[in-house]
């Protein structure tokens, strides 16, 4: 832990020496509400998120707030290691190729529903909600991967294998659950007079009312979905390899973690509902995946279990630049060539891609520094090729 904040109504302990304005004044807000649990917690990739800063861990008594959560449900990481011990950089270049095929990147989605046996089990759905409404369009978008920072990425670890990583999330499903309910909660704390200023984007819904109970169930699904999501990619991203690499290979370990939700856990004597936006659990002898940038290390973790971060640690390198800001700012020529230095098939080729280059990142190196009492690093790994959504 680098500092604690005690100036607002609990603490706020952080992970991380210097964090932008916007933001900190963000986990403050958390810090002020009158349910907020024990202390807020900040990793050390935080930066400003929608009401809640990205890299922020929130428990609180009695209530959920789904702009905590966010709008990707159930966005998180998944992980492949694998038996291949080396790939040829034409076959990587061939094997990319085709992994653009088999899987939608941006606003693209499968042009036919896929199988149901792809989609989380339908006992999982709540009648008549926001995601049965849905349902139709989201058997198109499982198996997707989306746009923003999500990326496909294949990777040398330092223990020989070559690593298949997928970040990515609920795709529209998501979205449609977070805004239906975030608003019922603006409206019920319009009426109730809560005293929490709309402008935080901190609306709450108590967890014995019908509205968060319905959250709750939805919200589940789209994590589950967004699991879904990420292994239909998987298998379809092995698919691309043994088609360019003439032989099946096997899995060694599949790792999958999420780091957008809310659930209810047990610290310091009670239970409280734990909101993750942007943070990873990192329970102790618990398995995490920790990205770095386009371009620069990855890392499977293994969790200590520390109280005072609620057993989480961070969910990647953190932006160092908004997207506008690393569009103007960041050198288009040295961005490309500092990736093409490393030998890596990237994705970098006009300003417009400069939001998702590597200097528009925090150094990985100090993150993980700012984080050696919260997960002990078991695999490095190295970027060999990746695809941005």
């Amino acid at each position: 832990m680098q500092q604690v904040i005690s100036s607002e109504t609990i603490p706020i302990k952080m992970w991380l020496s210097d964090m932008e304005e916007s933001a900190l004044q963000q986990a403050k807000n958390l810090a002020n509400l009158p349910f907020a649990f024990k202390h807020v917690a900040i990793m050390p990739d935080s930066h400003s998120g929608y009401g809640m800063p990205i890299g922020g861990v929130l428990a609180t008594k009695g209530v959920v707030i789904p702009n905590a959560v966010g709008v990707d449900i159930g966005c998180g990481m998944c992980a492949a290691k694998t038996s291949l011990t080396d790939i040829s950089d034409k076959n990587l270049k061939a094997v990319m190729s085709l992994i653009r095929e088999y899987v939608p990147v941006g606003f693209e989605h499968h042009d036919k529903a896929q199988s149901q046996s792809a989609m989380p089990d339908e006992s999982l759905v709540l009648p008549k909600g926001v995601v049965e409404r849905n349902l139709v369009a989201a058997r198109k978008q499982v198996g997707t991967l989306g746009g923003g920072n999500h990326f496909i990425e294949i990777q040398r670890g330092n223990d020989g294998n070559i690593y298949i990583m997928i970040h990515s999330g609920s795709r529209n499903l998501g979205l449609k659950v977070a805004e239906h309910y975030n608003s019922i909660a603006k409206f019920k704390n319009k009426l109730w007079y809560t005293g929490i200023p709309p402008k935080h984007d901190l609306a709450f819904l108590p967890i014995e009312t019908q509205e968060a109970k319905d959250y709750m169930t939805e919200m589940n699904y789209c994590v589950e979905f967004a699991f879904a999501n990420r292994k239909l990619m998987m298998v379809n991203i092995q698919k691309a390899f043994s088609q360019i690499i003439g032989e099946s290979f096997s899995e060694l370990e599949f790792i999958n973690i999420p780091h957008n939700y809310a659930r209810w856990e047990n610290h310091f004597g009670e239970n409280v509902i734990v909101h993750r936006k942007g943070a990873t659990s990192a329970k102790e002898g618990e398995t995490g995946i920790i990205p770095g940038s386009q371009g620069t290390k990855s890392y499977i973790v293994t969790g200590k279990g520390n109280p005072q971060s609620f057993m989480s640690c961070s969910h990647g390198a953190g932006r160092a630049l908004g997207r506008k800001q690393a569009q103007r700012e960041l050198n288009l020529e040295a961005e490309i060539d500092a990736l093409n230095k490393k030998g890596i098939i990237h994705s970098v080729r006009t300003q417009k891609d400069l939001d998702e280059a590597p200097g528009a990142y925090k150094n990985i190196d100090i993150v993980m520094e700012n984080q050696r009492d919260l997960v002990d690093i078991r695999t490095e790994l190295t970027p060999l090729a990746v695809v941005k959504g």
